[in-house]
């Protein structure tokens, strides 16, 4: 149990050159994928209310993960009552609150937008990090800043100054709390599976948005289930949910989370192709340029030396 704890719990310089290559695609499947559910939130923001999309979303998770991961789940169901309260506090920001956040800011803000203000989560993950006692390095902060200049650049169209709308100020919010997940990810017990933890994590989510979902379905009514409806909920649920978080929580084991966090900023580069793709929103030279400010400093955070 030593030996394992102190494996999770290493730097993460210290990894070796597979392990840390094994984390950073890890962390890459899990933007592209989530890149791919702030298109899919965006597209159904009109016809599901928010809380019961996330409802939802939880619920068809849990049934994509129950059956590779309830059977550990059961039989670490003491470790689980131990860490009962690490795992709630894990559920709330993770699960309930930051998905909440994102449908909200699905209502009036775009799909580009979205992914570009939640770029601003690596720099709060890096800052947690730093408290942490965790060196970042002169290389990989200046790749961190490179990006980070990129995000704003492509936020502010082109100008550091910009004006934020009430569906950006959703998504900050949203930002903060992915951070915290993140970061509470590293003080995850070395026991714990990684399967137990998130079907445990999902399964607390979900009864808290419970009582949420009860208010929303009495005051706005159900949605109508259609193929629109049907069709994004089923990819948030098993590939943004059961798939990319299990994906993001082994990368921050593996690698941390500032460095994790790093390949994160990709993700307003994927949603801008996505939402031009699929929703017909434009990009333009200014955003190519960003772009390409955002895949150096990624490519500078992420790398080892």
């Amino acid at each position: 149990m030593d030996r394992a704890r102190t494996v999770s719990h290493a730097e993460p310089g210290s990894t070796g050159k597979g392990s840390a290559g094994f984390g950073v695609l890890l962390a890459l499947l899990a933007t592209v994928v989530w890149s791919g559910s702030f298109v899919a939130t965006r597209g159904m923001a009109e016809t599901v209310p928010p809380v019961q999309a996330v409802f939802w979303r939880w619920i068809i998770a849990l049934l994509a993960v129950a059956p590779f991961a309830a059977r550990q789940a059961w039989q670490q169901r003491t470790l689980i009552r131990r860490h009962l309260g690490f795992i709630a506090l894990a559920s709330l920001f993770g699960v309930a609150l930051y998905n909440t956040l994102v449908h909200q800011a699905g209502l009036t803000t775009s799909a580009s937008n979205m992914g570009m203000i939640m770029a601003a989560s690596p720099v709060i993950m890096a800052l947690y990090a730093r408290l942490g006692g965790e060196r970042l390095g002169a290389r990989r902060t200046f790749g961190m800043l490179l990006a980070a200049f990129g995000v704003l650049l492509l936020v502010g169209d082109g100008s550091i100054g910009f004006d934020f709308g009430a569906g950006d100020l959703w998504m900050f919010a949203a930002a903060l709390s992915f951070a915290t997940y993140s970061a509470l990810l590293k003080r995850k017990p070395a026991e714990l599976g990684g399967l137990a933890f998130l079907i445990t994590t999902f399964v607390l989510g979900a009864l808290m948005l419970a009582p949420a979902y009860a208010v929303s379905l009495h005051v706005q009514g159900g949605f109508e289930t259609t193929a629109g409806t049907v069709g994004p909920l089923l990819y948030v649920g098993v590939f943004s949910s059961a798939v990319a978080f299990f994906a993001w929580n082994k990368a921050v084991s593996v690698i941390g989370a500032a460095r994790a966090g790093v390949v994160y900023y990709l993700q307003p580069v994927c949603v801008a192709g996505l939402g031009l793709l699929l929703l017909g929103e434009p990009t333009g030279p200014a955003q190519l340029l960003c772009m390409a400010l955002i895949l150096g400093g990624v490519g500078l955070g992420s790398a080892r030396r």
